[in-house]
This record gives structure tokens, C-alpha cells and sequence, in this order.
């Protein structure tokens, strides 16, 4: 009797093993990518900012949206997108709301000491006013005495507070009028209201806003406005996750889908001095 309930207990402590060694495993992957839930890829992202990440038939669209699917396809996770205002993106990952931020995210020092980036893209910003209107600014320094709509929390905002104060000010000009709106549709309909005199926008996104406009709007400056790079960005000290990032992007720019995805959406890769640069670092 006693040797058939140590039979019994053997086949159970077995059986227990076998479950544990199957289950074990999957967490160990869901770890090493450092990921919130196994299998999938969560994603903040600013979902009203087309072309980079927009809704179309309820389906995050854009550039964001197909480069997260290529990163996906490598890292084998299922991209989950979860809309979420740009003010709050830093602070979503931070607070482990989602793994990664991938929404146009400008790279900064300041931002750099919050999250950690993984640069991809290159951009900046351009000027756009009303197609009416005679006031055709090229350049930070023609906005004296303006009234400048931007999407809130903008890495632009801080530079032209400064060229306000150290430039319009100090030479006698009334200062810039800074107003931040929570998405950048709201501050193209600010323009068109004329509560703005003009919108401070990245240049991808001007550029569809006037096609959707229909001509109610033009970009009135012809230069790229404060040249920045554009990042991932995964919560500090989840290194997992960061190194499974930087493989997925080093093996889709071998492949050549990232080249290809670049070149439809008219975008281009930061090189390492210009990524050095905006997070504020030197090369050694």
C-alpha cells in the first residue's frame, strides 16, 4: 500500500516538474525582452499625428505603426498600440504603462535623462500660416511679437522661448506668444480660427496638413527649423528590452525593409554625430 502512494507521488512530483519546465520557459523569453506581457509589444503612441501614427478605419496608421510592425516581426511579439496624448507618453513608460514609446518622439538631453532612446529618424520643424495671410515667416527670429501654436510639450517650445527673451526682447521687439494645444489638429484649427498667427509644426506633418487644408494654409519657411532626431523610448534600466530594440532595428536596415519604408514616407536616418548630438553627447 505504502509503495503504491509513493508511486502515486512520484507521477505527481513528475508530472508538477514537467508543467513548471514548460511554463518556465515562456517567462524567461517575455523577461529577456523585457516585455509587460509575453507575446506582445505594448505601445504608447500619440495616435492623432498623421503621418507618423493616426487612426484610419480604427486602425493605428502611419509610419510609427508599420515600423513597430517590422520590429515585431523580428522580436516575434504581436504590436498592441494604446493611444495616449503626447504630454503623457514619457510618463505611460515610465509608469510601465506600455514597453516602448514610439510616436515621433523627439531626442533631447532632458527627455535622454528620463528614457532611453533608440534613435531611427531625422526631422525638424517648419512654419505654416493661413494662405491669406501676408505674414511669411522663415525663421524663429520673424515670430517677434506672434502668436505661435504648437502640439503640447514640443521640444521646440523652450528654443523660442529663448529666442523670445534673448533676441526679441533684448533688441526692443515684443516677445513671442507661445501657446501649446493637446494635439496638433487643435492647433491647425487654432490657426484657421486666426487665434494663432502661425504654427510651429514638424515638416512631415505641415506638409499633410496643407493637403487636407486644401490650400487654406502654406508652409512659409523653406528651411529645416531646428534639425532633430527622432527615438524610441523604453523605461530606464529595462536594458532587455532596449538591446532586443537595437537588434530588431539593425536587422531590418540589413534586410532592407527599413530602407524601403524610409523612402515611402520621404524620411531619413539620423547619422551617429547628429545622434550624439541631440542627446548631448560627444563622440569619443
Amino acid at each position: 500500500m505504502q509503495k503504491g502512494l509513493t508511486g502515486k507521488k512520484t507521477m505527481r512530483n513528475l508530472a508538477l516538474t514537467i508543467s513548471l519546465a514548460c511554463v518556465v520557459p515562456l517567462l524567461s523569453a517575455a523577461e529577456i525582452k523585457g516585455t509587460l506581457k509575453q507575446g506582445e509589444l505594448s505601445v504608447g503612441s500619440d495616435l492623432t499625428y498623421p503621418p507618423y501614427t493616426y487612426l484610419e478605419q480604427k486602425q493605428p496608421s502611419g509610419f510609427d505603426p508599420e515600423f513597430m510592425q517590422l520590429m515585431g516581426k523580428q522580436l516575434r511579439l504581436e504590436p498592441r498600440f494604446l493611444d495616449t496624448r503626447f504630454a503623457n507618453l514619457i510618463l505611460g513608460v515610465n509608469a510601465q504603462r506600455f514597453d516602448v514609446v514610439a510616436s515621433a518622439l523627439y531626442v533631447t538631453p532632458e527627455r535622454a535623462k528620463q528614457v532611453d532612446f533608440i534613435s531611427y529618424l531625422k526631422t525638424g520643424s517648419s512654419l505654416m500660416v493661413l494662405s491669406t495671410s501676408d505674414f511669411r515667416p522663415q525663421q524663429p527670429e520673424d515670430l517677434c511679437g506672434k502668436r505661435v501654436g504648437s502640439i503640447k510639450g514640443a521640444s521646440w517650445v523652450p528654443k523660442l522661448n529663448k529666442v523670445s527673451a534673448d533676441y526679441c526682447l533684448a533688441s526692443g521687439k515684443p516677445a513671442i506668444q507661445s501657446r501649446e494645444f493637446p494635439t496638433s489638429p487643435e492647433a491647425a484649427q487654432a490657426l484657421l480660427a486666426q487665434a494663432v498667427d502661425v504654427q510651429m509644426e514638424d515638416p512631415a506633418v505641415a506638409k499633410i496638413t496643407v493637403e487636407k487644408l486644401q490650400g487654406k494654409t502654406v508652409i512659409s519657411s523653406s528651411e529645416l527649423i531646428y534639425p532633430v532626431v527622432i527615438g524610441l523610448a523604453v523605461r530606464k534600466g529595462n536594458q532587455a528590452l532596449l538591446e532586443e530594440l537595437t537588434t530588431a532595428l539593425d536587422q531590418i536596415k540589413q534586410n532592407g525593409s527599413y530602407g524601403e519604408l524610409l523612402a515611402r514616407y520621404n524620411l531619413d536616418e539620423p547619422n551617429a554625430e547628429e545622434i550624439n548630438a541631440a542627446l548631448g553627447t560627444t563622440t569619443p
